[in-house]
């Protein structure tokens, strides 16, 4: 068996769930994993004058998350706001019968979002009943607020700092100023927090403490178990059960978010979204794996407009892209088409030609101004690659133009090098490729092939194509070895795998992906740097040769016809 074919377990993440799956939960589980983010809050409440900033996620519950940290790690001693000699102050013990107690704590916390106003902080004082209405840093331990919802008003910005640097806040001019007893902790990006420590210079002094949960979880790290009660503690908030076989297609989903067979999201949202869909479209509280099928289909149809577009212009034959025979200087690429909330694979056919020149490989993409910097590094990287197997001894006297055929807007990134490659060697060596194989990986100097990102739904972006044409047993796909831990394949891809209707291949160099589209062994250099003439890069030596005029010189007059006149004694 070929030891470049991926074999079909490995084509998607493998889970094994104990007999008995327990249902219940605790709030603690919503932290697994964050121990950076329960250190700096534990952190939080034994400290004086220090706050917090909570870096979170898109799609990360934030007001279960607040709630789990507060119940595991508060702090609540009893605290009291006292008004003694025109001064205040917050004392934990018993209050004087003399002192005038102008607030205590009455909620272990708060969250501010939205419109907020200056009273939500401070309160109000009534001047006709003489009587002090607290706001949110008088009336709770921990008070959290939303980054975004006061970093966009510069006054309450502007106020929350002040009162931080003071330590306190006026709240009337008949009063003195209010001692601060109440931990803040800003809660939004980890790009926000960037942005205030570099640009407030009193930021890093009143908030030291960072937490930055984390959106997926290594499945060494943190038991199957423990995920599980995880994902029970979602299923309780919305009074949902699951069959065992849906656990299991969750935890496939979940793998999927997180883009790696070991790992698991923490994308609570998007998990929370999808089972409340399934139990809709199942039509009671209990969730069986056709409807949760069911609801990842219908989110994609949802969503794949722009895929279904792409499909059709393929399927019109108005983009040209073979799935079959040979073709010299060209294969099909892989692409990704990111959409805000959706993304999917495009195939891509990538061509090349050369000619007799000065040794340049020519981007048309960036010489046309669509491609990107990235996409344009990987293009040196490749004519770096070529100069380092052929080019060692003398220059090369070839000029080569790549391209993607039929592209019409911004390319970037370098995950087509391997196929650009490959279509170069195609070209000079005039080996033709099979045009059923596609390819996608990044490429170093060495010829190393390195991991890309999108693998699945380049992968599938390609079968889909094949399986609208028919499959033949001849089509797949090659991709770099150090992407196999990130597969998590649809399962007709599974099934056509399984059959021997496609084929997946993981290669680790160049010349394992040369070998396979273009079924010639690639060739050893011997110690004078020459490969075998009946090689791939034997022939493309004897090209490169020719082009720099290094034919054997072309014997004069005199000599053929001594030669010919020559006779044997």
């Amino acid at each position: 068996m070929n030891s470049n074919i991926i074999p079909t377990a490995a084509l998607k993440p493998q889970f094994t769930l104990p007999a008995d799956i327990v249902t219940e939960s605790s709030p603690e589980m919503r932290l697994i994993g964050q121990s950076r983010v329960r250190d700096a809050f534990k952190l939080l409440g034994h400290t004086h004058n220090q706050h917090m900033y909570l870096a979170d996620f898109s799609g990360c519950d934030r007001k279960h998350i607040i709630k789990a940290l507060v119940h595991t790690e508060g702090v609540f001693p009893s605290k009291s706001l006292i008004l003694q000699d025109n001064t205040t102050a917050w004392h934990e013990t018993e209050v004087d019968s003399e002192a005038a107690v102008l607030a205590s704590k009455q909620t272990q916390y708060q969250y501010l979002s939205g419109t907020i106003k200056k009273h939500d902080l401070i309160g109000r004082y009534d001047e006709k009943t003489k009587q002090y209405k607290a706001g949110a840093f008088a009336n709770c331990y921990y008070l959290f607020i939303c980054a975004d919802s006061i970093w966009k008003r510069d006054a309450l910005w502007d106020l929350l700092l002040e009162v931080l640097d003071k330590k306190e806040y006026q709240v009337h001019s008949s009063l003195p100023p209010f001692a601060l007893g109440c931990k803040v902790i800003l809660i939004g990006s980890i790009n926000q927090y960037g942005q205030c420590w570099l640009g407030e210079a009193s930021f890093s002094n009143h908030f030291p403490l960072l937490g930055e949960l984390i959106n997926e979880i290594d499945r060494n790290e943190v038991s199957l178990d423990e995920y599980n009660q995880w994902l029970n503690c979602i299923l309780n908030d919305l009074n949902l059960t699951l069959d065992r076989e849906v656990r299991l297609a969750l935890l496939q989903y979940s793998a999927r978010l997180a883009d790696h067979q070991q790992r698991l999201s923490l994308l609570s949202i998007n998990i929370q979204q999808l089972l409340v869909q399934a139990s809709a479209y199942a039509h009671q509280p209990h969730i069986d794996v056709k409807a949760f099928q069911h609801s990842i289909d219908m989110f994609n149809q949802r969503h794949n407009a722009s895929e279904k577009l792409s499909e059709q212009n393929f399927d019109d034959l108005f983009i040209s892209l073979p799935t079959q025979d040979e073709m010299i200087g060209q294969i099909n690429g892989l692409t990704v088409i990111e959409n805000a909330e959706y993304s999917y694979g495009e195939p891509a056919r990538i061509t090349a030609s050369v000619h007799y020149g000065d040794g340049e490989v020519a981007d048309i993409e960036r010489k046309s101004e669509l491609g990107g910097n990235i996409h344009a590094k990987g293009m040196m990287i490749l004519s770096s690659c070529l100069y380092r197997i052929f080019g060692k001894d003398a220059p090369l006297h070839l000029n080569a133009n790549i391209v993607f055929e039929q592209s019409y807007q911004e390319i970037d990134g370098d995950s087509a090098s391997l196929a650009e490659y490959c279509s170069l060697i195609s070209a000079i060596s005039e080996k033709p490729i099979k045009q059923s194989i596609a390819a996608t990986g990044a490429i170093d100097q060495f010829g190393n092939v390195q991991a890309i990102g999108g693998v699945n739904e380049k992968i599938e972006g390609f079968f889909k194509l094949c399986q609208r044409r028919g499959l033949t047993g001849h089509q797949g796909v090659i991709i770099p070895c150090s992407n196999m831990q990130q597969l998590n394949l649809h399962r007709s891809v599974i099934d056509a795998v399984e059959k021997g209707l496609f084929t997946l291949y993981q290669v680790k160099h160049i010349d394992e992906a040369a070998e396979i589209l273009m079924q010639t062994p690639a060739g050893n250099a011997d110690q004078d740097n020459q490969f075998p003439d009946d090689s791939l890069y034997g022939l493309v030596q004897t090209r490169l040769e020719a082009l720099a005029g290094y034919q054997d010189e072309e014997k004069s007059f005199f000599v053929k016809l001594r030669e010919k006149l020559s006779f044997s004694s």
